[in-house]
């Protein structure tokens, strides 16, 4: 009888809703990571599309790509670390929800405005995610003591470059070879939205909420004080490596259009893919280098590849090739550059600042990668393709050997 007894209790108390173990809710959530990131990228091959349907200029959808910036940067800094203080559920949660209504929106409202009003959700709940849902990771794969794994750090970053990859690719596709090219890429990734958030409502907790709260207020970028240098030269890796991302994410649309006469939304997708696709290469075949490593090979990485992409420009006739090639290329340094970052603010953050810590680092990557997307398209309008691309390269690339010295002197956390 006292047998039975011992079986049965935890019945009468288990919860009414069925919770995911540590190992399932660590993927669930990776997952939901993913599809809120693809769907923050599927307009960016399908801006040809509503140029023509809406008759929009190439400076109006540069100002939609903005609004979307501003959101993911409000967000970040308004609700990017307040999980660690109310759970991480209580914040990605209502980002999954956002995501699914910005998905509503693309899908019913066909207008500038509606486009205005889905990227705006967009930004918002990526913002809400990117931080929330690597410190969630991180937490769901701590070991007994809380110390994070390298795999967290891994996990995170190819959902994160992954949906990037992913988003364009699917919606390219979807609009150049299926009926509805601007609906059903947007349909597809509803339903993976609501399967990603249901996953996420399943997870459980990775951290309990803090007691008692404290009083709100928006992040502000605090540097661990025993790790500073390694925190700055952090930002700086990642800022750097978005920004080249956002260089070529923003001109590859209007390039391939332009000198390279391939309007296909399906080749700027696969183009765009192919980029942040060579990071999810990098993840799985890098998994036991050290920071270092990953930096000594990613600064002389990308910095090739950008002079690839600028030579593709200046060749006669421009060339399709060179341009793939120097996209393979920088995204294989950018992605080997941002996991060293990464896996530095993981490391050297603690589990109860941790989601503030990756706000600061992604309000970085983000406006970095903004940054050159916003300055094309306001260029493009005053200089050719070509100069455009050279400009731009050389600034990033001269951004990169400027930060290289002080992102290698780096220590290297846990080595």
């Amino acid at each position: 009888m006292q047998l039975q007894h011992t079986l049965t209790a935890p019945r009468a108390t288990a919860p009414s809703l069925p919770r995911l173990s540590r190992r399932a809710g660590f993927w669930a959530v990776a997952f939901s990571f993913l599809i809120v990131v693809a769907l923050s990228t599927a307009p960016s091959s399908l801006y040809g599309l509503y140029e023509l349907r809406e008759h929009l200029s190439p400076l109006t959808i540069t100002i939609v790509y903005a609004v979307y910036a501003a959101g993911v940067t409000t967000s970040l800094l308004l609700v990017g670390h307040v999980s660690d203080w109310y759970g991480r559920r209580a914040v990605l949660i209502p980002a999954a929800t956002l995501a699914i209504a910005a998905a509503v929106l693309f899908i019913s409202w066909h207008s500038l405005a509606g486009l205005l009003v889905a990227r705006v959700l967009t930004g918002l709940a990526l913002g809400a995610t990117v931080a929330t849902a690597t410190a969630y990771v991180a937490d769901l794969d701590a070991g007994p003591d809380g110390a994070v794994t390298r795999r967290s750090g891994i996990v995170s970053t190819i959902a994160n470059v992954g949906g990037l990859a992913i988003g364009p690719l699917a919606s390219g596709l979807l609009a150049r070879y299926a009926p509805g090219g601007l609906t059903l890429p947007y349909i597809v990734l509803l339903v993976a939205l609501l399967v990603a958030a249901l996953a996420v409502v399943l997870a459980p907790e990775g951290r309990s909420p803090a007691h008692p709260l404290p009083r709100y207020r928006p992040q502000r970028i605090k540097v661990p004080a025993n790790a500073r240098g390694q925190f700055l030269a952090a930002i700086a890796g990642v800022a750097l490596a978005f920004a080249t991302w956002g260089l070529f994410a923003g001109l590859a649309g209007r390039f391939l259009a332009g000198p390279l006469h391939h309007p296909s939304p399906a080749l700027t997708g696969a183009a765009i893919f192919l980029t942040f696709g060579a990071g999810i290469v990098v993840q799985t075949t890098t998994t036991t280098w050290s920071g270092h490593r990953l930096l000594s090979a990613g600064i002389p990485t990308i910095i090739l590849g950008l002079g690839i992409l600028v030579a593709s420009a200046w060749t006669a006739p421009p060339s399709l090739a060179l341009f793939l090639i120097g996209g393979v290329v920088t995204g294989l340094g950018a992605s080997a550059i941002f996991r060293a970052s990464l896996g530095v603010v993981i490391a050297t953050s603690r589990a109860d600042d941790r989601a503030g810590a990756l706000a600061a680092f992604f309000v970085a990557g983000y406006a970095a990668l903004s940054l050159p997307v916003l300055g094309l398209g306001i260029a493009l309008q005053y200089l050719s393709p070509q100069v455009t691309l050279l400009i731009f390269g050389l600034a990033v690339g001269l951004g990169i050997l400027a930060a290289a010295p002080t992102l290698l002197r780096q220590p290297d956390p846990g080595h």
